[in-house]
Parts: C-alpha cells; structure tokens; sequence
C-alpha cells in the first residue's frame, strides 16, 4: 500500500464495523494468513463491515472468509496450490482489466472457494482454484485467492494500484515530502519552544529520526550518543566524525561500557538482556538531561527511531510479543521523558527514502539495520567484555567482505552471531578451545519477512579464512540458513 502512495494501517480482526466507521477508511483489505476458515477457532470479521460502503479487497485467507461469510462455499479439497501458479482470465475485470489472459502469480493455499457468493462474477481461475478472483462491482467488493503483494506475482502491484486508485478513489498522496511536512509541522505542535534529547546511534532510524527533529526544532535538539560497549568496530569515532564536524549537530558521548557490562553479568535470558539495555539507556539519558537541566530547564522530550515493525513485533495488542525493543517494550514505567517517535508509522525502505529527501548521506541512508540493544542480542548467552570484543572483531570481517563482494546494499543485514559456547579445533598442529562464529545475511523488503541469502562460496570461504585468521578466540565458522519465518533475522 505504501508502495502505491497511499497511508496503510494494520488492524487486528476483532475490529467492528462501527470502530472501522469511526476510523473513516478510503478503503480495506483482508490480509492472507495460515488459519483455515473451518479452523476452531478461526480469524473472523464483523460481517456489518461489509455493509458499510467502504471498498474491499480480500487476499487468499481473506478472500475465502469474504466468500464464506457472504454465502459462498469454501472446500478444503486436499490438494492446494503452493507458489508459482498459472491464472487465467475470463471475462471483464475492475481490479485486472488491461491484464493478458494468463498469467504467473504466487499461490499458497489449502482451502480453496469452491462458490462465488450471490452478485459476484469469478473473473479468473487457476487449476486447483475455480473461484481465483471474485468480485462484485456494485458493493465495492472484490477477492483474489493469489497473493499479489509478493514479487513473484506478475502485475501484482499492479492490481493493488488499480484497487486503491481506481475503484477505491484513493488519491496517491502518502510520499516522502508529505510524510516530512506531517512530522515537522507534528514536532513543532508536540514541542513548542522545549528542549529535545535524540538517542543517537549511528543507524540510519536514529540518523532520520534527528534530521527530521533539526529540521523541526533546530537547536532545540541535542544529541546523546551512549557507548554501551555492545557498538560495532569504531562506531563511536565515526558518530563523532559523521554528527559533530559534518552537520555540526550538539552531540554528547557518553561512555558508560562499564556500567552495561556490570549490570548484565550473569543474565542469559534475551528479554532480561534486552529490557536490562533498555532501561539502562533510559537511565543514562535521564542523566544527561539531569546535568543539562542545571541552572534551568532540561530536556523534557526523547526523540527515538522506532519503526513501524518494531511497535507490531513488541506486541501492539494484536499482534504475537515476537521480541522486545529497547524504544518500544523495553521502557520503564516510570520514564521521565515524554517520547517523540517521528517514524513511528515507516517501515525501514520509507525510512531511507526520507532520509535521502532530508539530504542524509547515502553512507548512513542505507547503511544496514542495527539492532538498539547492540551486539548484545548477537551474543546468545552471557554477555562479557570478552565474548562482546571477539564478536566486534568478528562483525567487521563479516561486513568487510561483504563490502569487497559488492554485495552490502543487496543485502538487508549481514553480521556475526556468537554462541556463548566453546568447540575444539586444531590450530598450529594444537588443540583449540574456542568460540564458533556464525555468519548471517538475509533479504528483505521491510523486515517482515526475510530470506537467508545466498552468498557465493568464495565469500563465505573469504569470510571464514579471514575470521579464523584474523579473530582472536574464534576456531570455528557456520553459516546461518534459517529464513524468516520460522526465525527472526537477529538471534536473540
């Protein structure tokens, strides 16, 4: 939807259809899922929603809710359809109309409609699926049992343009200048003539995030950049060189590596270790603010580069508590700063479209995602300042390479990983007791989903050498092939 310049919002399925009144939407679309619509219990819809007026687009689970709810059939006929699939089409459609008669799309599913509901026209069918799009132009009500949203769908996004454009009316208006002016002219509102701290980390959320708020406020606007300790290979030099002399932002750095490694002694569990980094963080602000505020008023505002997919991923009420973020389920309850979250509504491609429009370099705009707690959720088990300097070491030989390869801006992430566990090898014609390293490199879009990367062998033996060589207390090296789902692309 973004994509197509139109502001998209997700959801639970709970909704009423008086909520849905209430929230005044151009137009709604049922989402796939892995449910079955004979499941107990089963996703299900508040049927007055289609009564309402609105335009409506179902996708594969969705589309099948839409026909049985409406009095179609749906049948599980024990044979599916799972990825690239011929659909054929037959008759005039709103939703395909200038589409050729066959094309490839991307199916994957059980269940299938077996009956169109009353008033509906099936425009398109594929071998296992009779009903593969329905609609009923009258009610503004369309489905397609295919899923158009992924890349292997031809015409796909296509279709979501001509849904959202033509036959909802929606005006292609959500782009990066008018996201910029919403948030400036929101900031302005939100702060007033009050002093703003920004977490800075060097990422590019939290480098967006401080453009737009500069560009808001000014030199209202102080930056604080904490070195845990858990930062990559001399990323507090490069923070200074990148924010203090190039754009000339107030930054202060404070060193507090000793205070995140004491408090993490001994914790294992990820979501201690995470909720431990994010309060700590909080606590180190407050602190910051405490000394600012001397002889006046202080900070009273924390900027922070929360991203859409962080608020669905830490759990918003609908959706599963997949992980905790330092800036999202990591807060205490009794933070004293009121948050700006400029980005809150952007996934991580818009984020790096914005900071382009703000003039961001392109070495910070698409320098690879970084987690907020650090190389702390890169080490599973406790975290030292041993594992944590073997593990920087590691993660800048990993980068290195990929950058040799010219593979950095293809890849969504790529990093070390290091087990809190020790193997044997041989070394020198001795015996080693020592850690393994675990590559990871994925792609992606957004960060929803992700697939593991197939890096070519000479890269990963380049890698390989390289950390064995190079890494002190490092005798081993595998490759992570796990996509996501079932895992998440962090491994804690």
């Amino acid at each position: 939807m973004r994509e197509a310049h139109v502001f998209s919002e997700i959801v639970h399925h709970t909704i009423s259809a008086d909520e849905v009144r209430a929230k005044a939407p151009c137009a709604i679309i049922l989402s796939g899922g892995p449910k079955s619509v004979y499941d107990t219990p089963a996703p299900s819809l508040d049927p007055a929603i289609y009564e309402l007026g609105i335009p409506v687009l179902g996708i594969c689970y969705g589309a099948q809710l839409m026909a049985q709810q409406l009095g179609g059939d749906v049948a599980n006929t024990g044979v599916g359809e799972y990825g690239r699939t011929t659909l054929t089409r037959q008759g005039a459609s709103v939703l395909m109309p200038e589409w050729p008669a066959n094309v490839t799309c991307w199916m994957s599913h059980g269940d299938a409609i077996a009956r169109a509901p009353d008033g509906f026209v099936v425009t398109a069918s594929s071998l296992e699926a009779p009903v593969a799009v329905m609609e009923n132009v009258t009610r503004r009500l369309h489905a397609v049992q295919f899923h158009p949203e992924v890349v292997h769908t031809e015409h796909g996004q296509e279709l979501l343009d001509n849904f959202l454009h033509h036959v909802a009316g929606v005006a292609p208006t959500w782009t990066n200048t008018s996201i910029i002016e919403d948030q400036v002219a929101l900031i302005r509102a939100q702060v007033g003539e009050e002093k703003v701290l920004c977490a800075l980390s060097g990422g590019v959320d939290s480098a967006v995030a401080a453009a737009l708020v500069t560009k808001a406020v000014g030199h209202q606007l102080t930056c604080v950049f904490v070195d845990t300790g858990l930062m990559r290979k001399n990323e507090g030099d490069q923070i200074e060189e990148t924010f203090t002399r190039q754009f000339g932002v107030e930054l202060i750095h404070v060193k507090a590596q000793d205070r995140f490694f004491d408090a993490l002694a001994g914790v294992t569990d990820p979501e201690a270790k995470r909720k431990i980094i994010g309060e700590l963080f909080i606590r180190e602000f407050e602190a910051v603010a405490r000394d600012l505020g001397k002889g006046g008023d202080g900070p009273r505002f924390l900027v922070q580069g929360t991203l859409y997919p962080d608020v669905i991923e830490s759990g918003s009420g609908y959706a599963a508590n997949i992980k905790s973020h330092h800036n999202v389920g990591g807060l205490p309850d009794d933070l004293s700063f009121e948050l700006i979250e400029p980005l809150r509504n952007l996934f991580k491609d818009e984020v790096r479209h914005v900071g382009e429009e703000l003039g961001l370099p392109s070495e910070i705009v698409w320098r690879q995602p970084f987690p907020g707690p650090g190389l702390g959720v890169r080490i599973v088990g406790e975290v030292t300042r041993e594992r944590a300097e073997i593990l920087r070491n590691a993660d800048h030989v990993v980068v290195d390479e990929i950058k040799k390869a010219g593979l950095y801006r293809e890849l969504w992430q790529s990093f070390a990983v290091l087990p809190a566990v020790r193997t044997v090898g041989v070394m020198g014609d001795g015996r080693t007791y020592a850690y393994p390293i675990i590559i990871r490199a994925v792609t992606s879009d957004d960060a929803m989903t992700a697939d593991w990367a197939r890096l070519p062998y000479d890269v990963i033996e380049s890698i390989a050498n390289r950390l064995i060589r190079e890494v002190d207390g490092v005798n081993r090296v595998a490759l992570d092939v796990t996509s996501k789902p079932p895992g998440t692309i962090e491994w804690e």
